[in-house]
């Protein structure tokens, strides 16, 4: 915190300024009187108890400084002094500001690093602590491969990156000496429209991608166009020719047609750091672990891994499985939600200076975008992350097979059977676990439009339109309402006029029956449909008109569907504790 904001270093530790106000169940940051004081209201103060020669009568101690007044009969509760042994020190001294760290390499820290914002800064006494953490975080201008702003009210996705360069003492034993940090770590976290599931996609390293041209911004404000190449492994989206991570965001939409909207990079030493600031992450192994390479050891069963051990747990390939990249992305996976599952705990939550630690730590660590930059954005970022249940986000890794052009299998390439569909889920905001449909309360008019007699499917005219949907989409769902569905009496009728946001469809009112059997199969809201009049199809009778929004969520998925049936993934959830084999 900067020293205007904080009371004389050796009178107040910064973690007894952040006090929990026991009736709103937030922490709430108390200054020195000399500093700028929060307008946040504090717990009750009791009548002084009788005898008790150190309260005057409105309950105030000898001696105590001038309080904050929030309300008429409520008062703060003055500053907490330094105990005398304070439990844990508290990161950070008075002074200059360190200077920003350079881009990083592990990105697994970051959710439990969110969650310290969220306590942190929540409350209006956070502004000069929130200045201080902001200092802490580099930024890169990745210009349009990104969005410009942070939105609360859409689905988003953030680009998690790790790279191989070597920054930091005491990380000489990782990566690769002289590396200019490639793309070693990738994961593509969407989170929900309405926060009910996210899904964390790993990306492999040894992925083979076309890389984009991209453009850079230089340190002198000038911008660079890095010329792209074909059939190359992922990680060298990032490092290579003086790419940035806006390339590899370029090339994570190249590759899955899936828009990043935003990047976090975080190095080796938020590992250490942040692993050690929440008193250790517990993981599992079925065989006991003497990695030489990695210095890893530990013994079957449950161990709980902080700092060093830490890092040398998330690196270590040798350990497990084939020795693989890909098995040392199932146990990064395994870690991370370990670390969630930490982080969300009552021992963390409750402790100021383990929440102190940790956004010293996670802010230290962090390159993000300029559109998050801000240490606020972040916080309004983890608060939207804070409400996916556990239970609700799902590790995965992008569905990949052997490269064909290889003799001695060294990379991989995206698998067609499976990939597609991976990719088209999570584009359109399709949850991988079982989530029930928030309802929305509609009008009784509109609700009503749903009650009825409905007609048989093969009695149900109807010609379909796309009006924002992926090209192609109007043909699809025909081939599924004529095949699959019984709805023989349909046709395709090419584009709208116009591009609309949500599906609609549109009927003459005594084709309503038809109207609520096609809404029973395309699972269509009332708001969705839309009573009007009916149009002449090619054999020249009265048809409804189908007309595909930018909701749709491809042929035969209801639209007030969260979930279908997912493809053959190796997957898990944030909820689950599993052992690394």
């Amino acid at each position: 915190m900067d020293a205007q904001g904080r009371g004389r270093a050796d009178d107040v530790d910064p973690a007894d300024q952040w006090v929990l106000n026991p009736r709103t169940g937030e922490y709430e940051l108390r200054l020195s009187p000399s500093a700028p004081q929060s307008s946040v209201p504090g717990p009750r103060r009791g009548a002084p108890r009788s005898g008790d020669p150190s309260r005057d009568a409105g309950g105030n101690t000898a001696g105590t400084a001038r309080r904050r007044t929030a309300a008429p009969g409520r008062e703060v509760p003055p500053q907490r002094r330094r105990r005398p042994a304070p439990e844990e020190p508290v990161p950070g001294r008075r002074g200059r500001r360190p200077e920003k760290k350079s881009k990083g390499k592990r990105a697994l820290l970051w959710v439990g690093g969110s969650t310290a914002f969220v306590v942190l800064v929540a409350g209006v006494g956070g502004y000069v602590y929130l200045k201080h953490l902001e200092g802490n975080v580099s930024t890169t201008d990745v210009g349009s491969a990104g969005s410009s702003s942070f939105k609360k009210d859409e689905a988003f996705n953030i680009l998690i990156i790790g790279t191989d360069k070597r920054t930091g003492e005491g990380n000489e034993g990782y990566g690769d000496k002289g590396s200019v940090g490639h793309a070693d770590t990738n994961i593509l976290l969407h989170v929900s429209e309405d926060r009910s599931n996210a899904t964390a996609l790993s990306i492999p390293r040894d992925l083979i991608v076309d890389v984009p041209d991209c453009e850079t911004v230089q340190e002198d404000g000038t911008k660079k166009i890095i010329p792209g190449s074909t059939g190359v492994r992922f990680n060298t989206s990032l490092g290579e020719s003086g790419r940035d991570a806006g390339c590899t965001m370029r090339t994570v939409k190249e590759a899955t047609g899936i828009q990043p909207d935003h990047f976090m990079m975080a190095d080796f030493n938020a590992v250490k750091t942040l692993t050690t600031a929440v008193g250790g992450v517990d993981v599992c192994v079925e065989k006991a672990v003497d990695d030489p390479k990695s210095h890893l050891k530990l013994p079957a069963g449950e161990s709980k891994v902080e700092g060093e051990q830490a890092l040398a747990f998330v690196r270590t390939r040798h350990a497990f499985g084939n020795e693989g990249d890909l098995d040392r992305i199932k146990v990064q996976q395994q870690f991370l939600g370990s670390l969630m599952r930490k982080m969300s705990s009552s021992d963390t939550l409750t402790s100021p200076t383990k929440l102190v630690k940790l956004a010293e730590a996670a802010t230290k660590a962090l390159t993000v975008d300029k559109a998050i930059g801000k240490v606020g954005t972040l916080k309004d970022l983890a608060l939207e992350l804070k409400k996916v249940p556990p239970k609700n986000i799902t590790f995965t890794t992008v569905p990949v097979i052997d490269n064909p052009a290889e003799k001695v299998k060294a990379t991989v390439v995206v698998n067609e059977t499976t990939g597609p569909q991976v990719f088209d889920m999570i584009r359109n905001d399709i949850s991988f676990t079982e989530v029930k449909q928030k309802e929305k309360k509609e009008a009784a008019a509109v609700a009503a439009r749903l009650k009825g007699e409905q007609s048989e499917p093969s009695e149900v005219r109807v010609r379909v339109m796309n009006g924002g949907a992926p090209a192609g989409s109007a043909q699809q769902e025909l081939a599924y309402l004529q095949t699959d569905a019984g709805v023989t009496k349909s046709e395709n009728a090419g584009n709208a006029p116009a591009e609309l946001a949500k599906t609609t469809l549109e009927y003459a009112p005594d084709q309503a029956d038809q109207a609520r059997a096609l809404a029973e199969i395309l699972g269509l809201s009332g708001a969705a449909m839309k009573p009007g009049e009916s149009v002449t199809n090619s054999q020249g009778l009265p048809t409804m008109t189908l007309t595909l929004g930018k909701d749709f969520k491809g042929a035969g998925v209801k639209l007030d569907a969260k979930s279908i049936e997912t493809p053959d993934l190796d997957k898990s959830t944030a909820d689950q504790k599993q052992c690394a084999s």
